[in-house]
């Protein structure tokens, strides 16, 4: 098996992680090969096979992440591109889709080496601008439409297969994945969904309105958003990573991608564990300890 590494590259010192990580996968027995964009960033890369973007992504059978949530998602658009799957080993912050602990990485070795391993399908989303036909965003975690730099509400209408569903002055919108039901969305209130489940979550941002609550929709359902605001702009991102600004009034359709995202889990690899003991769900604040089994 080859794995191909791809890295936060604004860390101190990751050169030297990745060479570290790097020389570590070569004596577990695999093949390694490393992003072009860190040849610069370790000291003696003589002895590593560096590649760019469309060769990693095209020879790899696995791509490996390292860094922290951020990176995984940069690195996850490479793995959707070249339908490779993809896992992530945590230099970051809270690592929950980047799951792998830096220090038991031999055991994930192991675990890869002995096939202990499953590949989720992760379900994507899509989004298409009238103002610009044909340009096509996708997101593994979200879409966020917000007021960007203008200080005001915006208002945001919602239609649903054709059917008008409400209009709502809100700082933004989140439209999120069940894999990223537990990043933006969740911080504007929105519900937890396992992976297991595929729908569309829809939570609004600081809206001024009681009644502005989350909405799950069907995968195979179409959201088309028209979104007003006084200033001439809009922004839209993607995962937080790819940032584009519309026109107001804008015209936005979201679906589902038909083409899924590839994550790969180790067998000892569990989302409920993750949940507990990441984001604290089901911390018991009367004396601050996780609820037992």
């Amino acid at each position: 098996m080859k794995l191909g590494i791809v890295a936060n590259i604004t860390r101190d010192g990751i050169g030297e992680i990745v060479a570290g990580i790097a020389d570590t996968i070569s004596a577990a027995g695999f093949t390694v090969s490393v992003h072009e964009q860190l040849r610069s960033l370790i000291s003696d890369s003589s002895g590593y096979l560096f590649c760019d973007e469309k060769t990693l992504g095209i020879t790899s059978d696995l791509l490996v992440s390292i860094g922290g949530d951020g990176t995984m998602l940069s690195a996850a658009l490479i793995g959707h591109t070249y339908d490779k799957p993809l896992v992530g080993i945590n230099f970051g912050k809270l690592g929950f889709l980047a799951d792998v602990d830096v220090n038991k990485l031999d055991n994930f070795l192991s675990e890869l080496k002995r096939g202990e391993y499953k590949v989720e399908e992760r379900m994507v989303l899509e989004s298409e601008c009238t103002e610009r036909p044909g340009e096509v965003h996708v997101a593994f975690n979200d879409f966020v439409i917000d007021k960007g730099y203008w200080p005001k509400m915006i208002d945001i209408r919602l239609e649903v297969d054709g059917e008008y569903v409400t209009t709502f002055p809100a700082d933004g919108v989140v439209f999120a994945t069940p894999t990223g039901s537990t990043g933006y969305s969740l911080s504007v209130g929105g519900p937890i969904v396992t992976q297991k489940v595929e729908v569309i979550t829809i939570a609004p941002i600081s809206p001024h309105s009681l009644t502005a609550r989350p909405l799950v929709l069907s995968p195979y359902q179409t959201v088309k958003i028209t979104v007003y605001s006084q200033h001439k702009t809009i922004q839209f991102n993607a995962d937080g990573q790819r940032v584009v600004d519309y026109i107001s009034p804008a015209e936005i359709s979201i679906s589902r991608c038909r083409k899924s995202l590839k994550i790969l889990r180790t067998h000892s690899s569990s989302y409920f564990e993750v949940l507990r003991n990441k984001l604290f769900w089901g911390l018991d604040a009367r004396n601050n300890q996780l609820t037992k089994k």
